[in-house]
């Protein structure tokens, strides 16, 4: 059976949605695999559901190109709330998003009847080792040198509601990422294995990443990664808490405030195409 679909990316990050508010959809992880491939499906860093919640506006699904399921997408939740009002869903300018890493806030930048951008409250970053996870002694692992990938390396590893491990150093470009990548990802000491963040520091308050992500790739952008990546920079002393930290990443920059209680992140929401498949 055709399905309706809305292929939506947030600086480059590109899903395939599915509105599930009324109608399920039967093996999203097979989909994920199916459609997401660039040559033989539509083409995406995974599929996304959006589904009924009982506690929030809305519930956000997510799986990966290779068909697993992720916790939670910066880029892939601010889409959401663009598809939920733009298609009156909702009128409301504030929602409330379900995640399988807790209840998120969106608060939408409405241009001419339709969603520009959005600020998302991401919640406060997780330090502490085992909720991240990772299998490294003592406490929480800021500028930790350990041996990952052949070589001893400095990681700094933090949650925002699914693992990254944040790697500073020199420009990114010259990284080799499909060798290096998936060498963080599937590191012993990742259970879960892990998302990994390349940082350059440009300027204070200035970052220049590429990105690893666990079940998808190197992608050109990752909200998540680059909430994480501006939380280690805090955490690190090469950016300010309370402070707009911008972070130049393949698709575009998005904008990260790391407060006391929380990190928001700030960026845009684009629908490309939309279309129907049978999934």
């Amino acid at each position: 059976m055709l399905r309706k679909f809305y292929k939506m990316q947030g600086i480059g990050n590109d899903y395939i949605y599915f509105d599930c508010l009324e109608e399920p959809l039967e093996n999203p992880a097979a989909a994920a695999v199916k459609l997401s491939d660039r040559h033989f499906g539509i083409g995406g860093d995974g599929v996304v559901l959006i589904c009924p919640s009982e506690i929030a506006d809305a519930k956000m699904r997510m799986f990966n190109a290779d068909g697993s399921e992720g916790k939670m997408c910066g880029n892939a939740i601010r889409c959401v709330g663009k598809y939920l009002y733009d298609f009156g869903k909702t009128d409301k300018r504030t929602l409330k998003i379900e995640t399988l890493s807790g209840v998120k806030t969106l608060f939408l930048n409405v241009e001419g009847g339709m969603v520009k951008s959005a600020r998302v409250d991401m919640g406060a970053p997780e330090f502490r080792p085992e909720r991240i996870p990772v299998s490294l002694p003592g406490g929480k692992i800021v500028a930790r040198e350990t041996e990952i990938a052949g070589g001893r390396v400095e990681i700094t590893c933090v949650s925002m509601g699914n693992p990254h491990c944040v790697v500073f150093g020199e420009d990114p470009d010259g990284i080799d990422l499909e060798k290096v990548g998936p060498q963080f990802e599937n590191a012993d000491i990742f259970p879960d294995r892990v998302n990994t963040e390349f940082v350059h520091i440009v300027a204070r308050n200035e970052l220049k990443m590429r990105v690893w992500e666990r079940g998808s790739g190197e992608t050109l952008a990752c909200g998540t990664g680059a909430c994480a990546a501006a939380a280690a920079a805090v955490e690190n002393g090469f950016a300010d808490p309370d402070s707009d930290i911008i972070v130049h990443l393949k698709g575009g920059d998005l904008v990260i405030r790391r407060t006391a209680e929380t990190v928001y992140m700030t960026g845009e929401a684009a629908l490309v195409f939309s279309g129907e498949v049978e999934p």
